[in-house]
C-alpha cells in the first residue's frame, strides 16, 4: 500500500457517549445497596480505515451502527476516546481549535437534512460568503461575489437567487446550496452524511450526478455515509460495512456486490429488490439488533448469525485480508473457511 496516496487514515478509533444523566438518574438499588451506575453508548469500537486520494469510500449499515458518529469524529466534531486520525500524514485528532483551522478548509461536510443545516435567517449569499470571509479575509467583496456566482452556477442554482432564504427553495435546491457551501473553500476531502436520503428519487439522481461531477472536476475524495445500497453501487470505489460500531467487511465495490464474504454483508445485499426476480432470496436474520449500551461478547454479530460457534461467542474477530481480492473481513467463519459460498 502506497502511504503517499492515502489522504485519511483512521487507526483503532473508539468513541463512547456517556448518557447516564444527572446524579439521581444514576442511582440504582442492587443487592441491598445503593450504587451509582453509568450508562455508556459504545458508538465506535476499534474502527480502522484508510481512504486514498480521489476515491469514494462508502460506509453502510443499519441505523445506529455508528456511520454518522464516524463522520463527525473524522471531522473533529466529536473527539475520539482513543485511537488516532491522520490527514495527509499529519495527526489531527489531538489538535485544538486553532491548530485545526488549516484543515477545516481542506475538509468539509454535507449534512443529511439541508433545511436543518442551513441557517433560516441567512440568505444564500450570506451562507456562502461566511466561510470565505472567515478563512480568506484577504479577498475583496468583488472576489467573494465572483466566487459565489461561480460555485452556484456549478451546482445548478441560479446566481440571481443569492438573496433568497432557505425556505424559498425546494429540498433538492437546498441540498445544492449545501453542496455549494461545501465546495466554496475548494476542499480536498468531503464527508457526505446521507446527502440524498431526504430527497425524492428523481432528485437523488441529480444530486449524486452533481457530486460525482464535482469529484471528477475538482479531484475530490469522498467519505460517503449511506444506508442505500443502490446508491453505494453507483458511486463507490470501496465499501465499508459497519455493524454495532465495528467494521465487519471492507472491499472494492465490485467485489463486495459480486462476492460478499461476511454473513451480515450477505444479509444486507439480499434485501436489495431485483427487477424480475419472482422469489427473492432474502436472508432473514434471527433475533433482534443488540443495544450498543450492552454489546455482546466476542463477535458483535454472533447472536444473529446462523454460522456462529463457541469461538464467535468468546473471541472478537480481527479484520484479515483475503489475498485473492484484497477484501478485509472480520469473521471467524470466513477465516476458518467453514461458511458456504
Amino acid at each position: 500500500m502506497n502511504e503517499d496516496n492515502i489522504i485519511l487514515s483512521i487507526k483503532k478509533v473508539v468513541k463512547h457517549f456517556d448518557i447516564s444523566g444527572g446524579f439521581l438518574d444514576q442511582v440504582r438499588f442492587k443487592k441491598g445497596r445503593i450504587c451509582l451506575e453509568k450508562v455508556t453508548v459504545k458508538a465506535l469500537n476499534d474502527v480502522s480505515l484508510f481512504i486514498k486520494k480521489g476515491e469514494t469510500l462508502s460506509v453502510v449499515g443499519e441505523s445506529g451502527c455508528g456511520k454518522s458518529t464516524l463522520a463527525r469524529v473524522v471531522l473533529g466534531l466529536y473527539p475520539p476516546n482513543s485511537g488516532e486520525i491522520y490527514y495527509d500524514g499529519k495527526r489531527i485528532d489531538n489538535l485544538n481549535h486553532g491548530q485545526m483551522l488549516p484543515f477545516r478548509k481542506k475538509m468539509q461536510m454535507i449534512f443529511q437534512d439541508p433545511y436543518a443545516s442551513l441557517n433560516p435567517r441567512k440568505t444564500v449569499q450570506q451562507t456562502l460568503e461566511e466561510p470565505l470571509r472567515f478563512h480568506h479575509p484577504e479577498l475583496s467583496g468583488n472576489q467573494i461575489n465572483d466566487k459565489i456566482e461561480l460555485v452556484m452556477d456549478q451546482v445548478g442554482v441560479d446566481p440571481a437567487w443569492r438573496k433568497r432564504y432557505p425556505h424559498e427553495f425546494s429540498g433538492g435546491q437546498r441540498q445544492r446550496i449545501s453542496i455549494a457551501r461545501g465546495l466554496i473553500l475548494d476542499p480536498e476531502f468531503i464527508v457526505a452524511d446521507e446527502p440524498v436520503s431526504a430527497l425524492d428519487v428523481s432528485i437523488q439522481a441529480q444530486i449524486l450526478n452533481l457530486l460525482m461531477k464535482a469529484g471528477r472536476e475538482r479531484g475530490l475524495t469522498y467519505l460517503f455515509i449511506t444506508h442505500d445500497l443502490s446508491v453505494v453501487r453507483h458511486i463507490s470505489t470501496r465499501v465499508a460495512v459497519m455493524y454495532l460500531g465495528t467494521v465487519c467487511e471492507l472491499a472494492k465495490a465490485g467485489d463486495l456486490f459480486a462476492f460478499p464474504r461476511h454473513p451480515y454483508t450477505k444479509a444486507l445485499l439480499s434485501a436489495i429488490p431485483i427487477v424480475g426476480q419472482t422469489r427473492p432470496k432474502h436472508i432473514k436474520l434471527k433475533g433482534e439488533v443488540p443495544t450498543p449500551v450492552h454489546l455482546p461478547t466476542g463477535c458483535v454479530f454472533h447472536a444473529r448469525c446462523v454460522y456462529a460457534d463457541d469461538r464467535c461467542v468468546a473471541q472478537v474477530p480481527e479484520l484479515f485480508t483475503i489475498k485473492e481480492t484484497g477484501t478485509r473481513v472480520a469473521c471467524h467463519g470466513v477465516e476458518e473457511n467453514r461458511l458456504p459460498e
